[in-house]
């Protein structure tokens, strides 16, 4: 059980810092890399706060392992406190920008729960495709 604690915070860090190295290296393509700057402080604050984030989302990755909770309902505990965490951090950290109204948080919400959406499910697929190749090797 330590083992598999010990990889699931790794792998958490490692996929919480991933997605926000992505997203500052596409939002500096978007505006041009010339036309932004990071301070030492953002990339360290980055670098913490994407840790904390996959923490979160990977160990609420333990409800799965519970056969007696429906998958629909893992799902909205997984994701559900996972993005709180996600817009905890943000607020504190200053990703998302409360100060500029609704609309910016809006499309900063659509965002993460986009990006959110589409690692979740290639996990999915992940773990399908080897659960489907184990399940193959034990038939034949």
């Amino acid at each position: 059980m330590r083992v598999d604690l010990i990889k699931r915070l790794a792998m958490g860090a490692f996929i919480g810092c991933f997605i926000v190295m992505l997203v500052m290296v596409l939002g500096s393509f978007s505006l041009g890399p010339s036309n932004v700057q990071f301070s030492g402080t953002e990339i360290i604050n980055a670098f913490f706060g994407s840790i904390v984030v996959g923490w979160v989302f990977s160990l609420t990755g333990l409800i799965y392992e519970r056969e007696d909770i429906a998958f629909p309902l893992q799902i909205i505990f997984q994701m559900g406190l996972g993005m709180a965490a996600l817009f905890i951090v943000a607020i504190y950290l200053k990703w998302m920008p409360i100060e500029l109204g609704w609309g910016p948080i809006i499309t900063w919400v659509v965002i993460a729960c986009i990006f959110g959406a589409v690692f979740w499910f290639s996990f999915y697929i992940y773990y399908y495709l080897v659960a489907r190749n184990l399940n193959n090797k034990l038939n034949s």
